[in-house]
This record gives structure tokens, C-alpha cells and sequence, in this order.
């Protein structure tokens, strides 16, 4: 249960970025920007917070595997915003700035993220220890 809830906080989290800067900045369509965030949500929690984050470093350096996981999940959100952008633009260049811009203010919500992961989500997994 305490991955549904984590992964719905991280879809909510990934939505609202993506609102705000698809669809009101970029005038991305409402639906795709949705399509986005459901994808990017799925993809960032598998690879970004259950396989890199965990994996990244030693259980007791959540410093560590939180920058590692980070820059993982900004690279990630920026290819993933931009390959979908550009299938529903036909243009490339198009989606740039705004798989950028994405890109960076949801690697700051994920450093944040990650923290909760330590603390409600995989409490056993540091037994605290670089989480406090």
C-alpha cells in the first residue's frame, strides 16, 4: 500500500509541474500533457526510485543515492517529455525548453521525493539512519 500512495503522490506531484508548464506555458493539449505525466510517472518510479535510488549507493547514504537517483530522474524527464512532446508536435526543437524547464523543477521535487522513499516508504531499508 505504501507504494500506491507513493506513486500516487509522485503522479500528482509530475502532473502539477506538468500543467503548469506544458499546458498553461507551452499551451500543450490538457490530455497530452496527462498522457505525459502518467508515462513519465510509471518509467520514473520503476527506474528512478525503486531501481536506481535503492541501488545508487550504500543503504546508509541516502545523500549519495539521492543525487545519483536525482540526475538519473532529471535526464529521464527530460527524454521522456521530449521524445512524446515531439510525437504529438512533429517537431523536435519544439519541445526543447519545454522538456527543459520540466526537467529541472521535477528533479528538485524529486530530491524531496526521495526523502519521503526513505522515511514512508522503505523505512527498513536505512533503518533511518541518513534519512534524519
Amino acid at each position: 500500500m505504501n507504494h500506491v500512495i507513493a506513486f500516487l503522490i509522485k503522479f500528482v506531484m509530475n502532473t502539477a509541474v506538468l500543467l503548469i508548464v506544458l499546458t498553461w506555458i507551452f499551451d500543450v493539449s490538457f490530455v497530452d500533457t496527462l498522457i505525459i505525466s502518467l508515462g513519465l510517472t510509471a518509467i520514473a518510479y520503476l527506474m528512478g526510485d525503486l531501481l536506481i535510488f535503492l541501488n545508487a549507493g550504500k543503504p546508509d547514504d541516502q545523500s549519495t543515492r539521492n543525487t545519483i537517483a536525482t540526475v538519473c530522474d532529471f535526464v529521464l524527464a527530460f527524454l521522456v517529455i521530449w521524445f512524446v512532446g515531439q510525437l504529438i508536435s512533429g517537431t523536435m526543437a519544439e519541445m526543447v525548453a519545454p522538456a527543459l524547464v520540466s526537467a529541472l523543477i521535477l528533479a528538485a521535487g524529486e530530491w524531496f521525493f526521495h526523502l519521503y522513499m526513505d522515511r514512508g516508504v522503505m523505512p527498513g531499508y536505512n533503518d533511518y539512519k541518513a534519512a534524519k
